[in-house]
């Protein structure tokens, strides 16, 4: 993909350019061959918007799983190998279920989906089925590079009662203690790591009330 920085990644996060500049070409590729890159990925980030709902049955209250949906179809339909997704994106608990669902069940429909191999600790593990992580982002506008470079917590969300999962996530977590010291690295159940992204969201915008009984 012929991509001029300059004029086509501008940017308005302070920082963000130079570290493209820095990693383009070497651990940071960009691609427009949607479906080469999903059927080669390991791990997969859906980071989609999930406005809220403007029709139907929870119209101006309810979020907007559409283009979430879409994504988990998409990636089931071209890959030849179980994936780790990872949801990036403010989305209501029980998402990820949602997802893993949809995954599952386009899996299902076709039968040439073999396992993956994944080194970890210099062990192979087979990921026999599609996990999906919860893995919510606590940015501000303005300074998301250096929340992401020097957060205060890192949060997973995920079944860590189940080998896959339990792969899944020392797989997320691998990736993060690059730069990121383990005590700041929390791991949790799949819905409390959605719920406290919610929360968060909710706070930051004054839309949170909490009554106590």
């Amino acid at each position: 993909m012929n991509w001029d920085l300059r004029e086509q990644a501008k940017t308005s996060q302070p920082g963000l350019d130079e570290i493209v500049k820095l990693h383009r070409g070497k651990n940071l590729h960009f691609s427009s061959d949607i479906d080469k890159a999903i059927d080669e990925a390991e791990m997969i980030f859906i980071s989609v918007n999930t406005p809220t709902k403007n029709w139907g049955l929870g119209k101006g209250r309810a979020t907007d799983l559409t283009n979430l949906e879409a994504a988990a179809r998409r990636i089931a339909k071209v890959s030849r190998q179980p994936k780790v997704i990872v949801e990036k994106s403010t989305v209501p608990v029980k998402a990820a279920e949602t997802t893993s669902t949809i995954l599952q069940f386009e899996a299902k429909s076709r039968r040439n989906i073999s396992s993956l191999t994944i080194t970890t600790n210099n062990n192979d593990n087979k990921l026999n089925e599609f996990v999906v992580l919860s893995n919510p982002e606590f940015l501000a506008e303005g300074t998301a590079v250096n929340d992401l470079c020097n957060p205060d917590r890192i949060l997973i969300g995920g079944d860590s009662h189940s080998s896959s999962g339990k792969l899944a996530i020392e797989m997320l977590r691998w990736i993060y203690l690059h730069w990121v010291p383990a005590e700041r690295i929390l791991i949790t159940s799949t819905w409390s790591s959605e719920l406290s992204k919610l929360v968060i969201y909710f706070h930051n915008n004054h839309m949170l009330t909490i009554d106590w009984l």
